[in-house]
């Protein structure tokens, strides 16, 4: 999930996300430069009891087909944050993961929509396939 605007979940919205993650699935949201206060009031209703968490570099998520030794690579720069990565763990397993201040999806799209350099673009795609990797199990 991905967006610039407001996140609104509604009670069934919660109840069903939370069933489904729960029972194995798992959620890629990018904050793409403006849903950040909102997805995180949001997915706080899903899981009230699971803060999200800084996703350390160590885990597999950024090594599942490409290595990333320093976590989540940086696409678009906005205000001077650094990207991170955080996630919602349920258990061992990583369920949520929210990739914040990096704009993954811009790195994704056309090249002609923002112009990033084809280094960058590359970075974020194999971010992507990691995120599929590990969404998918396919990872060592």
């Amino acid at each position: 999930m991905t967006g610039h605007g407001n996140v609104l979940f509604s009670a069934e919205d919660v109840r069903l996300l939370r069933r489904h993650l729960e029972g194995g699935a798992f959620l890629h949201a990018d904050d793409n430069y403006g849903m950040d206060a909102s997805f995180r009031r949001e997915i706080a209703k899903v899981f009230p009891d699971r803060p999200l968490a800084e996703v350390p570099p160590a885990h597999p998520v950024y090594h599942a087909v490409y290595d990333f030794p320093r976590g989540i690579p940086k696409v678009h720069e906005h205000d001077g944050l650094p990207a991170q990565g955080l996630g919602i763990f349920l258990g061992l397993r990583l369920a949520v993961y929210y990739s914040y201040q990096s704009d993954l999806g811009d790195g994704w799209e056309d090249p002609d929509v923002h112009g990033d350099p084809e280094p960058v673009r590359e970075q974020a795609i194999r971010m992507g396939v990691n995120l599929f990797a590990y969404a998918v199990g396919t990872m060592p």
